[in-house]
This record gives structure tokens, sequence and C-alpha cells, in this order.
């Protein structure tokens, strides 16, 4: 079975290969790997001399979001740990091209393809004396070789199943996968469940990483003064509703615009900050908002105090602020439900924000655990926004939404401290 998926990885890459001819994301996933060999071990070499040779963490993330997951990992390993030196790996260009100048790792790089000769020679180049493979990460040739060099890995914020190969009759060769793991660290017990039903005990129910790293971020969310003016409402009741639409994609938008329009909620204020905030973004959210029906709309990159606290709807032209502007908000709209999956939904919650979205959540355990306690609120259309928004209206609707969302984090919450625990207890050499 090896012998086919080593095949099958040489396919894989000559996809690539020929995508990248007409694919910008192919041709960076081909590029980046460009004699690899070469430039990890120039890049290693200089690292600065400690006289001693450094313990070294390898950290591989898929893309972004698994990196998410593991970065609260890092912060808390680098404080822990302050002398190892940590590897950060990425097979995405999506999470490459924007953590590439992570501060925190002293080398940032692509995982080379997954054949034995690449996974030979990678950690011959890195040296690990530890790895950690966050969520859906199972390479076999990698996993292979750190059981045989005796280098233990773990596999954090997991998620299992039963649809898997791990768990059907043919699954022989992924369980092999699975038995390299040093520990699987799982974000629920069903994961934990279907481990232990195919004979692996060293589980422990942690938790998502994410929601260390999200209740962080609201425990030192900074003011923004534009924000704070937009809130402030023109009205009688002194503050409004405010509506965070995070991470919005053009249907999403227009499903806002339309449900707004059917609710003739006059009290409510909007805050779209689109998952690409280009120009093309900026002005479809402004098509979709004429002022004689839904009064001024204000961009952030020139608002001012007094224009935001005037407007009745704020575009956020630029990166970086959302996560910390949920503070301000009241309900959190989260986009790409009409697409590939829904973005970010724990940001909101750390700060109490019952949450709506489009359909395609499913894949997302926080988004199912939110819908199922009732603080989230997955919309089809214009007129099912409407009935929520109007829903949330209700103090004591709204009051439970939010405990819902708040109670799981609560529950949640920890799985960096036990990961960093297991490292202490079990992997800490030399100390």
């Amino acid at each position: 079975m090896r012998f086919f998926y080593e095949i099958g990885i040489r396919v894989m890459v000559w996809g690539i290969r020929l995508a990248a001819v007409f694919h910008p994301k192919a041709r960076k996933w081909m590029e980046g790997r460009r004699n690899w060999r070469e430039h990890y071990r120039a890049v290693l070499n200089q690292q600065p001399a400690t006289g001693n040779r450094r313990q070294t963490l390898w950290l591989h993330a898929a893309s972004l979001g698994e990196f998410e997951q593991g970065r609260p990992v890092v912060e808390a390993f680098k404080e822990r740990f302050p002398g190892w030196r940590i590897i950060l790996t990425f097979f995405s260009p999506s999470g490459y091209e924007i953590r590439k100048d992570y501060p925190l790792a002293d080398v940032v790089c692509y995982l080379p393809a997954d054949t034995r000769r690449n996974a030979r020679d990678f950690l011959d180049i890195i040296q690990p004396d530890a790895a950690i493979f966050v969520k859906y990460e199972f390479w076999a040739n990698y996993l292979f070789e750190l059981k045989k060099r005796g280098i233990p890995p773990l596999l954090v914020s997991a998620l299992f199943r039963e649809n898997q190969p791990f768990f059907r009759w043919y699954g022989g060769f992924w369980r092999k996968m699975l038995g390299c793991f040093t520990h699987f660290f799982v974000q629920n017990a069903a994961s934990e469940n279907l481990l232990q039903r195919i004979g692996f005990q060293n589980i422990t129910v942690a938790g998502d990483t994410r929601v260390d790293r999200v209740l962080n971020i609201a425990e030192g969310a900074k003011e923004n003064e534009i924000v704070a003016a937009f809130r402030k409402s023109p009205v009688e009741a002194g503050l409004c509703d405010l509506l965070i639409a995070g991470s919005t994609w053009p249907q999403d938008e227009s499903l806002i615009a339309e449900g707004l329009r059917l609710a003739s909620l006059d009290d409510i204020k909007v805050v779209f900050a689109p998952h690409d905030p280009s120009q093309k973004s900026v002005s479809h959210i402004l098509d979709l908002l004429p002022p004689d029906e839904f009064g001024a709309t204000s961009l952030y990159s020139r608002a001012t105090t007094k224009s935001a606290a005037e407007a009745s709807n704020l575009i956020i032209d630029n990166v970086g602020l959302l996560n910390s502007i949920y503070r301000y908000g009241r309900v959190a709209y989260i986009g790409g439900g009409f697409g590939k999956g829904i973005h970010n939904t724990l940001e909101p919650a750390a700060f109490g924000l019952p949450v709506i979205f489009g359909p395609k959540y499913e894949k997302f355990e926080e988004a199912r655990q939110f819908v199922a306690r009732g603080g989230a609120f997955p919309v089809h259309n214009a007129t099912e926004l409407e009935k929520i928004l109007k829903k949330l209206e209700e103090p004591a609707f709204y009051e439970k939404a939010s405990q819902a969302v708040r109670r799981y984090l609560e529950e949640n919450k920890g799985a960096t401290e036990k990961i960093l625990s297991f490292f202490m207890q079990n992997l800490r050499k030399n100390p």
C-alpha cells in the first residue's frame, strides 16, 4: 500500500506542476519548494550559534486556518521553552504567504512533498526533537520516518469522523499512520470514541486551541475610536443594535441587504468587513446600500469620528481589524456559508455575540455546537435572516443565545495548557 501511496504523491506533484502553468497558487506551491534542500540548509546555517545544539520543535499546518489552531501552542511553547528552535511548515501557499514572517518561528518554510526520500532528507536537515501536526495533517512517509527515528509526533486540535478511511475495513494503512502519533489531543468525545474503537488509548479530549487564542484576543482587544463613534446612535435609544458582518462574500452581502430591507429595523447599524477588502468588493457593498434607503455609508479608511457617528453603515476596507471590533457588536453575521464554508465564528463568540451564517457550516465543530446550543442560526435566504434579526431583538432570546456561545468557549478553553503540560511531563530533555 505504501508503494501506491508514493505513486499517488508523485502524481499529485505532477498535477500541481501542470496546473502551475495556469494558476498562481499552484505556481507558488512549486516555486516555494524549488531546490528546497539547498535553501533549507542555508537558512538553518544562518541561525545564531549557541555553543550547544538547540532542541527543535517542528510544527506543521496545512494552511492558515490550521496555523491559527497551532499558534496558541507555539506562543505558549516559546514562552515556556525559550531555548528551543521552532520550525514552522505549511503545505499551502495561502498559509505560507501570510505567515512567512511569523516572528516566533525561527524558520518558516514549505513542507516538501511526502516522498520517502524527501521525508528522510527533510528530517536530516531540521533534526527535530518533537513534532506537532495540526488537525487533519496525515503524511505517511513523514510519520513513518519520525517513528523510525524515535521522534515523538503529537496531533493537536484533531477531529475525526466515522467516514474517514481510518475507521473503514480497508483502512489498515491509514491506521498505521495513526500508530505513529505519541498522543492525540482531540476536540471532542466523539473523536475520542472513534479512536478508542480501533484500539487507541493515548488520547486527551482537550478542546480547540483556537478557543484559547480568541479569548486572549478578546481580553486584550484595543479600543477603536472610529467604530466606537459609529456605534453611537443618533436615535433616542442612545445605543443601537450593531450587526458586525465579518469575512463576507458577495452573496452574503446581498443577503444582508435584502434581509435588512425586509426587517425594516430603523435602529440597526451594520459594519461590513468583507473577506476581500478590495475596491471591487467595496463597490459591490456600496451598490447594495443606496443612501435614500439605507442611510449614509462610510469607508473606514476615510472616516472621522464625526462622519462615523452620522453613518448608518461602515465598510472596513483594510485588514487586521475584525477580531477586535467584534467588541462593539451585538450580533455577528459570518460569511462563507454559501461557498466552501464559513469563516471564524469563535472570534465573535468570545465577545458573547450570537452568530448568523449561511447553510454550509456542518464541517465546523464549533458552529455545529453553537447551533445545537441555540447560540448560532443558519439562514438560507433573506426571509430567514429577517426573522432571526427580529427574534434577537427580544431580550430573553438574545441573552440565552449570548450565554450559549459563551458557555461553549468556557467549556472548551484550556487545550493549550493541556498540550504544554504533556510536553513538560514527557518530552522535555536536558532541562
